[in-house]
């Protein structure tokens, strides 16, 4: 079945300078664990322990932050403070991570391009870590997901419901309800003026592609701002009935700017850490 999930992680963040300038968007803290954790333990909960980060300049810290830091670990053994390190450490002893470099910023389909030789010929997982999805009271998003994928074997997207004034922000998609949460996707345009928009669904942070669509990528041509758009390629599968788009069950913040991550830390902080989750 699935067993790797990638990372796209190689943007500027720009959404969120200055605080990205010199640090990855993706090291953001929610309360006191970053974005790109709370990413990978939504793919390790989901059954995931091949973790593929595409990664660009700057984006060293990443790396560093999912490996074995030794004068810290002697610094705090056997304090109270080690505790703080025990979730991260078990993701590094039970999941394997590998890198590569996005070398031009091209688009989230030439990020995921740039992936195919940490995935290889196998269906996958994609996980934008700035859309932290949480759901505190049953499956993760991805979980959720990947049941689905077993049941219908070909590509699927997560969408949730967004204000026609917002649309211009995400890919959207059209398409036949198959169940209440379930649509079969027959039409995706990418950012859409609110008047161009074929439904208020917007794609998320959350795919799960067949392999196919590294060579739909390839045969890509740029669209929407110059970029290789995923939803370009996704719209060449679909055309074959191979698309599903999935209204998931939980909360989504949107933290590349400022008011969706100040959202999730408050969140994040009253319902997560303050529990002990």
């Amino acid at each position: 079945m699935i067993r790797k999930c990638l990372f796209p992680a190689a943007g500027y963040g720009t959404r969120f300078l200055p605080a990205t300038k010199a640090m990855p968007k993706e090291m953001l803290p929610i309360v006191n664990k970053p974005l790109i954790e709370y990413a990978v333990e939504e793919a390790r909960d989901a059954g995931l322990r091949h973790m593929a980060l595409v990664t660009g300049r700057g984006k060293r810290a990443l790396e560093d932050h999912f490996d074995i830091s030794y004068e810290l670990e002697h610094q705090i053994r056997g304090t109270e403070k080690e505790k703080f390190l025990a979730g991260t450490r078990e993701l590094i002893d039970t999941c394997t991570f590998s890198y590569t470099r996005q070398v031009e910023m091209k688009g989230l389909g030439h990020a995921i391009l740039s992936g195919q030789p940490l995935i290889g010929d196998e269906p996958f997982a994609v996980v934008l870590a700035d859309d932290l999805c949480l759901n505190l009271e049953g499956d993760g998003v991805l979980t959720q997901m990947i049941q689905l994928y077993k049941k219908y074997r070909c590509s699927i997207v997560a969408i949730q419901e967004v204000p026609r004034d917002q649309t211009h922000k995400y890919g959207v998609i059209a398409g036949e309800q198959m169940a209440d949460d379930l649509y079969r996707v027959s039409h995706m345009v990418e950012k859409p003026s609110p008047q161009d928009a074929p439904s208020n669904l917007a794609i998320i942070g959350r795919y799960i592609l067949t392999p196919d669509i590294f060579d739909l990528i390839a045969d890509t041509q740029p669209g929407k701002g110059g970029e290789i758009q995923i939803t370009d390629a996704l719209m060449k599968q679909a055309q074959n009935g191979g698309v599903l788009a999935y209204k998931f069950k939980g909360l989504r913040f949107d933290c590349g700017d400022a008011e969706g991550y100040l959202q999730a830390s408050n969140f994040c902080y009253e319902n997560v850490y303050l529990n002990g989750r």
